[in-house]
């Protein structure tokens, strides 16, 4: 397949989605996708409705923006208030509420908070504006962390004394081991991220499957992509089997982006991080390296960061767990709208609220 529509063709959905219902599975199976791109195509085609009653199909902590505690929100707030700083940032944060405000109130109230389309944005706005110290919110997981690396070392290579990051960058087969220990989440198997993957390689997810029998299928994002790797996944529960299929081949290899990898760990070491939903999980955060310190704006500006304070009643980090879907929320659809959002995950594109408003929301819902 050379072409996007051949990757959306009807036919052979219907086709894959026979072969699924063919599948003998002895009795109902949960699989999780862990990307946000798959949470809003699976939304977005339908195809959670599409799948036969014994198949279950649950979103996670796909989305970078949802998953960034109240706490880094409220950091970047305090920064943005600081005289001569700049708050740069993907647009998908600037409305998630913190404990008390947000970056798009903060704007609102003079606070100098700009979005950029890519981390050389930030950087260029530094070279341009010398005398005012430019702050990049560093959020996302293996597949952007590399851009906010390289920039870091463009930045430190340059002599640019103005550039910072505030890094909450975290790494995605940490949370898959907290989902399988956790004792209320029951998956059988993840739909592995496309993005995260092209990154790390599908080899990463081999010790789920090694130590905890999770099937995993690293997956495409179109509807063909989905379901052929749904279709992998069903298969390896009905045979009693646990590995890790890659079915996105076009763009993931078992061992990753070297290059990409080498860049990371230039710029960042490994550290405990705090996830919402989660709490903290070890080893799943990039913190900046102590030789690039001075360019660590946790390190270098001196703020005071209130009590976090989460949104009451928002069930976002359930959601985040797959423990309950949006409609399962009390807000949802009600006072939690993509207009006036009260949590992150229906404030990001890639939010599985969002996502459920948006294609899957029903009219008593």
């Amino acid at each position: 397949m050379r072409y996007i529509d051949e990757f959306r063709d009807p036919a052979a959905a219907v086709a894959l989605l026979d072969e699924i219902r063919r599948v003998p599975l002895e009795g109902p199976v949960t699989f999780m996708e862990v990307c946000g791109s798959h949470t809003m195509a699976v939304s977005r085609f339908g195809i959670r409705h599409l799948l036969p009653p014994a198949v279950r199909l649950v979103s996670g902590p796909g989305c970078p923006v949802c998953v960034t505690p109240v706490r880094l929100v409220d950091h970047a707030i305090a920064l943005a208030r600081l005289p001569q700083v700049i708050v740069t940032t993907f647009g998908d944060l600037i409305r998630v509420p913190g404990s008390e405000s947000s970056l798009e109130r903060e704007r609102a109230a003079g606070a100098d908070v700009r979005v950029v389309y890519s981390t050389l944005d930030a950087l260029a706005l530094a070279r341009k504006e010398p005398t005012r110290h430019v702050v990049f919110l560093g959020v996302g997981f293996e597949t952007t962390a590399p851009t906010v690396a390289a920039v870091l070392l463009e930045a430190d290579a340059a002599g640019l004394t103005n550039f910072f990051v505030l890094s909450d960058h975290k790494v995605m087969p940490p949370p898959m081991r907290a989902l399988m220990e956790a004792p209320d989440v029951a998956v059988r198997g993840f739909l592995c991220p496309g993005h995260v993957s092209a990154i790390i390689g599908s080899d990463a997810y081999r010790f789920l499957a090694d130590q905890y029998g999770a099937s995993c299928v690293v997956a495409g994002f179109e509807p063909l992509d989905i379901l052929q790797a749904l279709l992998a996944l069903v298969r390896q529960v009905s045979e009693g089997r646990a590995e890790v299929e890659n079915t996105y081949g076009r763009a993931v290899t078992t061992g990753g982006n070297q290059a990409a990898q080498a860049v990371l760990d230039r710029a960042f070491v490994p550290c405990d991080a705090e996830w919402r939903g989660f709490g903290i999980i070890p080893g799943s955060g990039l913190a900046i390296r102590p030789e690039l310190a001075h360019h660590d704006a946790a390190h270098v500006f001196d703020v005071q960061v209130p009590q976090p304070r989460e949104t009451a009643g928002c069930r976002c980090a359930d959601i985040l767990r797959g423990t309950i879907t949006p409609p399962d929320c009390p807000l949802f659809a009600r006072s939690c709208t993509p207009v006036d959002p009260k949590g992150a995950c229906m404030v990001s594109s890639e939010g599985t609220c969002a996502a459920y408003y948006r294609y899957e929301r029903r009219a008593d819902g």
